[in-house]
């Protein structure tokens, strides 16, 4: 099923998400409509609280379009170690129409659990590395938008109030 995603400045979007304490159906039918929400978005990430579920919950598919999809499932992952800087362009489906350069590590190693509640283990760089990075930040309530300095982030809100404007004059 298709969730709604919720857009900033919902409060919601900043509330810490709580760990996964039993992977059961309710786990897995969120998963399922997770992946079925970020590929209809479309995005590359989306994590639960996105849309308005508090556990630590990521999916992530950063196959081209086109190709086969190639979704990882993360329940209550953890960053064990970084390497180095990246700063790219990052979007993201709660603050639509909006980009901005973030500072990220430019390699990520990820400890989480699948579906079938065994530990694994994600070596990432690249947009995957900035991909749970991203998507992480948003179990603990923090938005890509957050990590602007103070100037860029009043800019920020300025043009996104321009934006939301303008879109609900073409509805």
């Amino acid at each position: 099923m298709i969730r709604r995603i919720l857009t900033y400045p919902d409060p919601e979007l900043k509330k810490k998400s709580a760990p996964v304490t039993i992977i059961n159906e309710k786990i897995t039918e969120l998963v399922r409509d997770m992946a079925e929400t970020m590929y209809d978005a479309p995005g590359v990430g989306l994590a639960a609280p996105q849309i308005g579920v508090h556990q630590r919950v990521i999916v992530i598919d950063i196959s081209p379009k086109g190709e086969k999809p190639d979704l990882i499932v993360a329940i209550n992952p953890v960053i064990i170690h970084t390497e180095g800087n990246s700063y790219e362009e990052e979007g993201c489906l709660s603050v639509p129409q909006y980009g901005a350069s973030v500072k990220r590590h430019a390699s990520v190693v990820v400890k989480a659990l699948n579906l079938a509640g065994e530990e694994v283990t994600y070596r990432a760089d690249g947009l995957l590395a900035i991909a749970f990075q991203h998507e992480l930040d948003h179990l603990d309530g923090i938005l890509f938008v957050d990590h602007l300095s103070p100037l860029k982030k009043d800019i920020f809100k300025k043009k996104y109030r321009q934006l939301v404007e303008q879109s609900r004059v073409g509805e």
